[in-house]
């Protein structure tokens, strides 16, 4: 009969059981983070679809704005002036307006278009030859 000096003593789970505790450990940490990432995704979503929505509120209300800012010009050009010329003059006025910001919008278009980075590329072509001229003129 064994005695307890004399059994074999147990270390306790083997390696194989540690390493098993260790990845499940693992995974579910990785499942908290993921889940932890998903609310606070879901979180600032929100926030921001409350923001945009109110910050197309305020555009609406700006442009309805300048409507009545256009329609104040006019009446106080009418008190001088016939109605109809008053209106004509705030019109032309902003079709001005809109010319100049139109003229204004090709040209950058113009100076962006068409959309390559050249000064990338000539780099990447200037390091291509500094490579395969392997440092030599």
């Amino acid at each position: 009969m064994p005695t307890p000096e004399t059994e074999p003593q147990q270390a306790g789970p083997g390696l194989g059981a540690a390493a098993k505790g260790v990845a499940e450990h693992a995974s579910a940490i990785a499942r908290l983070e993921i889940e932890l990432a998903s609310i606070e995704l879901k979180k600032k979503l929100a926030a921001l679809g409350l923001g945009i929505g109110l910050l197309v509120g305020a555009l609406l209300v700006v442009v309805y704005g300048l409507g009545f800012l256009f329609a104040t010009i006019t009446a106080a050009l009418a008190t001088f002036l016939p109605v109809w010329l008053s209106l004509l003059i705030v019109t032309l006025f902003l079709f001005a307006v809109a010319g100049v910001l139109a003229f204004l919008g090709m040209k950058k278009v113009q100076k962006g278009s068409p959309p390559v980075p050249k000064q990338a590329i000539d780099e990447a072509k200037l390091t291509t030859q500094a490579l395969k001229s392997n440092g030599n003129r």
